[in-house]
């Protein structure tokens, strides 16, 4: 990370007014009034604002807090099913009115108050010439399924700090109708994928419209007939969303389904969608009038954008190729998140032939040129063409996601830059963070409202608000977390009773399962994709060590599993059968527990109220991740491997460390290792710190380590500061301004 200045911060708006008791009768209302009510209620739900704002959460929630649940916490949806005139009793009913009002007018004025922001300070440049963010997936809540995991929620998180920074940034993606895949486990514990259609309607997008009023359709032309894409809108607070989607009339029908799935299909599907994502984005962007001063790649599917850019420089400017290309990139930044080299997209020359080949003719460049561009030794006709090659030779600025990770990136490409040493290689890193509202538990937003300065919430990319945890009573900071342990374990009880119940399981199991687990329990979760490397089933290795841990009667530990395996991962999928059939096991009855289908819904209940968040990848192989950061807002300690930003966030009194930051070239002894190391930091670090306490019955120490935790990581790990680095470092520079560079090494 970069050294930054301190973020100028931003007044708080005004306290919201008291709520007025309850009245004994429903309130009449005119129907003008509860038309207008309605509208208020639609405004809202049809600005993903909403989303990091819990009290507007709650207003839904109140309309109906069964069919709220049961639509996937979908405002849109919900309002589908009122008339104004029910919505405005119930609003009566609920005492409604004036905090709809309310939130309405937070609303309204977060939108037009872009005066006072962070980003007009330190970003003005973007004010005319905005950052175009694309992405191949954008995980904002659960309710618009267009992501699959960490790279979608931090695209998510992403522009939400954009937006609450007031830093100008569209963002560019796909539109998914049928998103990733819903999982469930079969009563051999064996995942099984089903795809279900969104209904656009319940939505809060809308079809993006040029500068003349008319929707926005793209073409993009192949070798063997065009593509058409229409664009969609949504406001994600200050920032505008553009998904593409190939469901239109005038596509063949299996373009048409072209965007349906996230990560689906063969390599020529996913070349389709990246053609889709990358030429026709930048063809999108200039159908609605918007001129990019910096083009952002997060991650290779967006490659191909550049190249459109450079066609549009030559045609519009007349500038050759090569100098289009020099301009081009110096306007280009790309992030990689990839430290393995089989997760990089490479296709072969007909592929690529096929589908950007008439872009080629307008490029006025050769077959070998353009396969040149994708690969390491353009002289090479073997080679296939790579995306992230391409990104990184029509960039300027390039960037890996943490400290360890820039380290493995500049080895992994430093034959682009045979003449450097590994040190010089221009890619630097930016480490990833979270977006603070949208994770942080209103119980503990609470507290920290109570102990924090006035409007601490606008500088919570900086490291002064947070010192203030250290003058939190401990038993307060305790009270409150175990209130979100109980909330995450009644959330367990009943998704695992349904999934019984689903399942046909004897009603003496589904009614176990709404006993499952013990609040006064060291309980420790684990979710995120079930790629092997991340070794979801290490703690397994010693089943024997494992049932004495968790079974000790005076220090008992129970754990919590979620998570997917790519449909095509069957190694993957091999694991979480293992894993959920571990339930069966007499050792470990009672004591585990898998959730099914995990999204941004459960990881939330997950991060939110877990004592210990558990991440044993194999070294080196996770290029950041950021689940745990988000356990650190909430209270809850890490224990993991030294690797993605644990590496640069641990210190030894903030969290617990597996191994010594060290990997075997044999990756079996790795895991032995690892595995010996886990279990030594649990029975002599972990458990006897939790459960020693003082005469009050608190884990002092433990309460330390939370204290250090939220001081010294949550600013550091925040979004905020992330989009901050990235605007100084890169965005501004790119643009045309003038910044201080990041480290480049």
């Amino acid at each position: 990370m970069t050294e930054r200045t301190p973020a100028e911060p931003t007044p708080p708006p005004p306290p919201a007014p008291p709520v007025p008791p309850p009245v004994p009768e429903v309130e009449i209302v005119s129907e003008m009034t509860a038309q207008a009510l309605f509208d208020k209620c639609e405004t809202l739900a049809r600005n993903l604002w909403w989303t990091w704002h819990p009290e507007v959460h709650s207003l839904f929630r109140d309309l109906d807090p069964i069919r709220w649940r049961q639509l996937d916490h979908n405002p849109i949806a919900l309002l589908r099913e009122f008339t104004p005139e029910r919505l405005a009793a119930r609003a009566s009913e609920m005492v409604l009115h004036s905090r709809i009002n309310y939130h309405y007018r937070r609303l309204k004025e977060y939108l037009s108050d872009r005066r006072r922001t962070w980003g007009k300070t330190h970003a003005n440049i973007l004010g005319a010439l905005p950052a175009a963010y694309f992405s191949a997936e954008f995980g904002i809540h659960e309710s618009v399924p267009i992501y699959s995991g960490g790279l979608g929620v931090l695209s998510g998180d992403h522009i939400k700090s954009a937006s609450g920074l007031g830093v100008p940034l569209v963002g560019v993606g796909l539109f998914y109708s049928q998103g990733y895949f819903k999982q469930q486990l079969d009563l051999n514990g064996w995942q099984s994928e089903e795809y279900l259609e969104t209904h656009v309607e319940n939505l809060a997008m809308e079809p993006a419209k040029d500068p003349t009023g008319r929707p926005v359709t793209v073409q993009i032309d192949t070798r063997n007939g065009r593509l058409l894409a229409k664009v969609w809108q949504l406001h994600v607070g200050r920032v505008e969303l553009y998904l593409l989607d190939c469901n239109v009339e005038g596509n063949r029908p299996e373009d048409r389904e072209l965007t349906s799935r996230l990560y689906g299909g063969d390599d020529r599907i996913r070349i389709r969608q990246e053609l889709v994502l990358g030429v026709g984005g930048v063809k999108a962007l200039h159908a609605l009038g918007i001129t990019p001063g910096v083009y952002h790649l997060n991650e290779g599917h967006s490659a191909f954008a550049p190249l459109e850019v450079i066609r549009e420089r030559m045609q519009d400017d007349g500038q050759p190729f090569d100098g289009a290309l020099r301009t081009v990139a110096s306007q280009t930044v790309f992030t990689t998140h990839t430290p393995v080299p089989a997760g990089h997209d490479r296709f072969h020359g007909g592929l690529v032939e096929e589908h950007l080949g008439p872009l080629r003719d307008q490029l006025g460049i050769s077959y070998e040129q353009l396969m040149g561009l994708g690969r390491v030794d353009p002289q090479n006709p073997n080679e296939p063409f790579c995306m992230t090659v391409l990104a990184l030779k029509v960039s300027r600025k390039a960037n890996s996601v943490s400290q360890l990770h820039g380290r493995i990136t500049r080895r992994m490409w430093a034959h682009l830059w045979p003449w450097r040493e590994e040190e010089e290689i221009p890619i630097g890193h930016i480490t990833n963070g979270v977006h603070i509202p949208s994770w942080l538990a209103w119980q503990m937003r609470q507290l920290y409202d109570r102990h924090f300065p006035e409007g601490w919430i606008y500088g919570m990319g900086e490291p002064e608000p947070w010192q203030n945890i250290h003058h939190v009573d401990p038993g307060e900071l305790w009270e409150t977390h175990n209130s979100l342990k109980n909330l995450l374990l009644a959330f367990v009880r009943r998704r695992v009773s349904r999934q019984c119940r689903r399942r046909g399981e004897p009603d003496d199991v589904v009614e176990a399962a709404r006993n499952l687990l013990n609040p006064a329990i060291l309980t420790i979760g684990f979710g995120r994709r079930f790629a092997t490397y991340k070794r979801a089933t290490l703690i397994f290795s010693d089943r024997d060590r494992l049932a004495a841990l968790l079974n000790n009667p005076e220090r008992p530990v129970q754990l919590i599993f979620a998570g997917k395996a790519h449909p095509k991962d069957e190694p993957g999928k091999r694991l979480i059968q293992n894993l959920a059939n571990m339930r069966r096991d007499p050792c470990f009855k009672d004591r585990i527990a898998f959730l099914e289908d995990y999204d941004i819904n459960v990881c939330r209940h997950m991060i939110q109220g877990v004592d210990v968040w558990l991440n044993n990848p194999r070294r080196p192989l996770e290029a950041s991740g950021t689940s745990g950061q988000k356990v650190v807002l909430n209270g809850g300690l890490n224990l993991s491997i030294l690797d993605g930003w644990w590496a640069e966030a641990y210190d030894g009194s903030n969290g617990f460390a597996i191994g010594k930051g060290r990997s075997h070239v044999n990756d079996e002894i790795t895991d032995l290792r690892d595995a010996k190391s886990l279990y030594e930091v649990l029975e002599k670090e972990v458990v006897p710190t939790f459960y020693d306490r003082d005469a009050d019955g608190l884990p002092k120490r433990w309460i330390e380590l939370m204290m250090n935790s939220i001081s010294t990581l949550a600013w550091r790990f925040s979004a905020h500061r992330m989009v901050m680095d990235y605007t100084r470092t890169m965005y501004v520079p790119a643009a045309g301004g003038v910044s201080c560079d990041m480290d480049r090494r």
